[in-house]
């Protein structure tokens, strides 16, 4: 059965649209929001086909806009509402400053930045018509807690961007509605890392371990239900943001 809240207040199922929805992170939330009786469009470059009623899934390129056409389309035709945007979708490149490329950059800035622009512009614009709605950004602790054992400067400054717009956003909107937050993450579990860099890795959170994906599939959720909270950055990082117990190498 669906949780308290999921429903709409025309009594019509909540639906959530999650980028980068096809493994790791975006696949936990996937899960993570039809458990909580929500409907939802999944999309990214190489997703798989559903076929279940309540979960929708549209192939394509972030970076695109005719991707993020497509994607909001895809879901007012299915579902007849866009309550929910979590802007999963990203790529992280870490090196030194000087070692990046343009290419480099024209990556970090298409699907970190223009991936975002393109189809929250056009889920906000829903929002405010049908009276309301809740946009999740996903950032990096390392915006808030640089570390020089993890260089990153171009992911950062793209991802960084995720969470201050956050901030603008919601006091542009909150009178429409529309609440829009982020969450601030420290290194998750998830295949894009070796597992033999886990215990280094580990050992840069105060907790002492790497977050898993239960662990933001919970924070998203909470920040979904609390209605009252808007142009917040939640840092998921096992106290990382507060300080560091040490130096570690990645």
């Amino acid at each position: 059965m669906p949780e308290p809240g999921t429903a709409s207040e025309d009594g019509a199922l909540k639906v959530a649209i999650i980028t980068g929805a096809s493994r790791g992170i975006g696949a936990g939330l996937v899960a993570g929001f039809r458990g909580a009786g929500y409907a939802v469009v999944g999309s990214s470059r190489y997703i798989l086909p559903s076929d279940a009623a309540d979960y929708l899934t549209v192939p394509g390129d972030a970076a695109d806009p005719d991707t993020a056409e497509r994607v909001i389309e895809a879901t007012l035709e299915r579902f007849g509402r866009i309550d929910s945007l979590i802007n999963n979708a990203g790529i992280f490149i870490g090196k030194p400053f000087t070692d990046y490329t343009p290419e480099d950059f024209e990556a970090l800035t298409s699907v970190n930045l223009a991936g975002f622009f393109h189809i929250t512009q056009r889920a906000i614009g829903h929002m405010v018509d049908q009276g309301g709605g809740h946009v999740i950004n996903v950032s990096t602790s390392l915006v808030d807690h640089p570390s020089s054992a993890r260089p990153a400067a171009l992911s950062v400054l793209t991802k960084g961007g995720l969470a201050v717009v956050a901030r603008s956003l919601a006091v542009e909107y909150a009178s429409r509605g529309v609440r829009v937050n982020a969450v601030s993450l420290g290194v998750i579990q998830t295949p894009a890392h070796d597992p033999d860099t886990y215990a280094g890795m580990a050992a840069l959170h105060p907790v002492g371990r790497l977050g898993q994906i239960s662990d933001v599939v919970d924070a998203i959720l909470y920040l979904e239900r609390a209605t009252f909270v808007t142009g917040e950055v939640l840092h998921v990082d096992g106290g990382q943001a507060a300080g560091s117990r040490g130096s570690a190498s990645s």
